[in-house]
């Protein structure tokens, strides 16, 4: 880790020299159709169709986001001993791996904003450092058209002062959440330390189009997608178990209808309903596309499994702890409901979502249902620095190899505190439990809770 380190920060230095000619004049305010990296940035989900920027060439912000963590959990279970071998290493695979308050691995990211044309803006994203990879990784990159003014029509030109292009691999707009969640190193949207229990997110290669209305508040989105984390171009060779017949790739498809807007100076009322919908994929990763990792590090782990792991990380072989993914690989339908309301300081942001789906070796779909709600007080009136929150957060799923469905709750309360916009501190208490797992299972009477406090800059 340190040797990666190092390159990081060499490579961040000769980038951050080149640029400083460039990157000394691309200020937030040149970037058009643009949301903010900061706090700025909080509560806004598309972006919006106000021009308010005027294009005078070529433009390139650097920005970026760091966070630093310490946490206080700890876990227990009460699974039945299980004694395996796991690689080389022999022990009971339903032990909790102990843990102590210690610091976590600092997270980072370095995100490229190039406004290319009028209109037209390059993002491209990269992981420098996270949990679940060390190394730098690409999140993704994609063009924002929302302008087509080398076409010359006029006609074209009022069309789009309603209408946006998202192109190249980005995160997928599912649901509402995954504009409030923590990516990796830039985790200065989320009023919480951690996502959701059944984390949405991915970035697939596809198209996204949106239809925006400023004046009515009414808005809809719909994309098709490669349906692939990983692109694939290798023929498909294993065998559905459903169809029997050899695996396919047809393309994802989402779609979202929803109501944003500012009912008065004080009130805000947004609404909106989606989905996601594959029938046949390489490997979906609806709940599993997150390259960066939970933010409760080593929680419900298994030290004997840990050390007979194949990976190369094999001290945190379990990135996403504290998360449930329902396996969802070959087939995946999903529906997500979600409820934004703010009255001056006080916000209720809420979701309901119902999925079903399978791996290729099932033959029928399973389900799962999740939801949620956070409640967030920012105050003081006219800079709302500070904020506390609570949140609730529930799953039930049937799983395969287990007898009855299970169910894992998260109760979290939080607090926090802007230094400046580009700074930020926060502190949660979590406390989740994992009910009617299989007595053979890890998870079987699991439970976790202490403190995590993090400490955040994005710009």
């Amino acid at each position: 880790m340190k040797t990666n380190f190092y390159k990081i920060i060499g490579l961040l230095s000769i980038i951050g020299l080149g640029l400083i000619p460039i990157a000394a004049s691309a200020q937030e305010g040149q970037i058009q159709y643009f949301r903010p990296n900061n706090k700025q940035g909080i509560n806004v989900f598309e972006t919006s169709k106000k021009d308010t920027v005027k294009f005078t060439g070529l433009k390139v912000k650097v920005g970026g986001g760091f966070t630093l963590a310490y946490q206080t959990l700890k876990a227990s279970n009460a699974a039945t001993p299980v004694v395996k071998t796991v690689g080389t290493a022999t022990g009971n695979v339903n032990a909790i791996t102990p843990i102590y308050n210690g610091f976590n691995l600092p997270m980072a990211n370095m995100i490229f904003d190039i406004q290319l044309a009028d209109g037209i803006r390059l993002n491209l994203t990269s992981y420098l450092s996270s949990r679940h990879h060390e190394d730098t990784w690409v999140k993704g990159g994609y063009l924002q058209i929302d302008k087509l003014t080398f076409l010359k029509s006029p006609l074209i030109d009022d069309i789009m002062q309603n209408v946006t292009f998202v192109i190249g691999q980005s995160d997928i707009d599912y649901g509402d959440q995954h504009f409030r969640r923590s990516d990796g190193g830039n985790t200065i949207y989320n009023p919480f330390v951690e996502n959701y229990i059944m984390d949405e997110f991915a970035t697939e290669i596809g198209m996204h189009v949106y239809y925006k209305s400023e004046k009515t508040g009414l808005f809809a989105m719909g994309a098709i997608t490669d349906g692939e984390l990983n692109a694939v171009t290798l023929a498909p060779t294993k065998i559905d178990a459903k169809t029997g017949e050899t695996n396919k790739y047809p393309p994802a498809f989402l779609g979202k209808l929803g109501f944003d807007k500012q009912l008065s100076p004080d009130f805000r009322v947004r609404v909106s309903g989606s989905f996601y919908t594959v029938s046949s994929a390489n490997s979906s990763t609806l709940f599993g596309g997150d390259r960066t990792g939970s933010n409760y590090y080593n929680v419900m782990s298994n030290p004997t499994t840990a050390a007979g792991t194949t990976l190369s990380q094999a001290v945190d072989y379990n990135a996403f702890s504290g998360r449930f993914n329902p396996g969802f690989s070959q087939e995946n339908h999903s529906y997500m409901g979600n409820l934004f309301l703010k009255y001056k300081g006080l916000e209720f942001f809420g979701t309901a979502e119902t999925a079903k789906g399978r791996t290729i070796t099932e033959v029928s779909t399973r389900g799962a249902k999740q939801f949620a709600g956070d409640i967030i007080y920012r105050f003081p009136e006219d800079t709302e620095n500070f904020w506390i929150g609570y949140r609730y957060n529930t799953v039930s799923a049937k799983i395969v190899g287990n007898t009855t469905d299970v169910t894992v709750n998260r109760s979290a309360a939080s607090a926090g505190w802007f230094l400046t916009k580009n700074i930020m501190m926060k502190a949660e208490y979590v406390s989740q439990q994992y009910k009617d797992y299989d007595a053979t299972n890890i998870l079987s009477g699991g439970k976790f809770s202490g403190l995590v406090m993090q400490a955040a800059i994005s710009f």
